[in-house]
């Protein structure tokens, strides 16, 4: 007989809000779990973007911005923890082997969570300082803030059909315009939002 009580572990997953989902924070949300463990879950949202642009957060910092891609990207509205602070999440700089004998990557920035996956989500000033020289990730999302569960409170919030739960897929992120976020990670579990309205079945 399976063991219900083992843990989930959600790392590298969207959740995707349900219609239900009445959090005026999260509604019609997809957040990117960054990290999920028996103490809790940490995520960005990656479809609600302030009116930032990246070119104003390097103007507040002090730093030129020397990606002509990415200065009318927005910020995004991470999360409603620390919302003075940014979260860069951004593919691995080295997603190739290493050379035979030497060692295996490690990111090059001084604060970064490596996600499995590919990705990493850095939240130290070195890596906006290499976006400022023209180098730096070649595909980044940068936010504001926080998305945050405690102990128990996601799994809790999924038992109440308040999320759908798929396998990230980082061209949702990177690649998807925004207002399309939503309905592409959906489509993900062979979904659409009409499928989810509360009034779906009757009559």
């Amino acid at each position: 007989m399976a063991d219900d009580s083992a843990p989930i572990n959600l790392t590298n997953h969207f959740l995707i809000a349900m219609p239900g989902l009445a959090d005026e924070t999260f509604a019609k949300s997809v957040v990117y779990l960054c990290e999920h463990s028996e103490r809790g879950a940490l995520g960005l949202m990656i479809n609600k973007p302030t009116d930032i642009k990246l070119q104003n957060l390097f103007d507040k910092v002090e730093l030129p911005l020397g990606r002509a891609d990415l200065r009318d990207t927005p910020v995004f509205h991470g999360g409603p923890v620390q919302t003075e602070r940014g979260f860069v999440l951004h593919e691995a700089l080295l997603n190739t082997p290493p050379p035979q004998g030497e060692e295996p990557h490690e990111t090059v920035y001084a604060s970064t969570m490596m996600i499995p996956g590919g990705l990493e989500m850095t939240t130290s000033r070195d890596v906006l300082e290499a976006l400022s020289t023209g180098a730096g990730p070649s595909r980044v999302l940068v936010s504001l803030g926080y998305s945050a569960w405690a102990q128990g409170q996601l799994e809790s919030e999924i038992g109440e059909n308040s999320w759908l739960i798929v396998h990230a897929d980082p061209a949702v992120i990177f690649e998807t315009p925004v207002a399309q976020r939503y309905d592409k990670a959906l489509s993900l579990l062979g979904l659409q939002a009409w499928m989810l309205s509360p009034d779906a079945g009757h009559a």
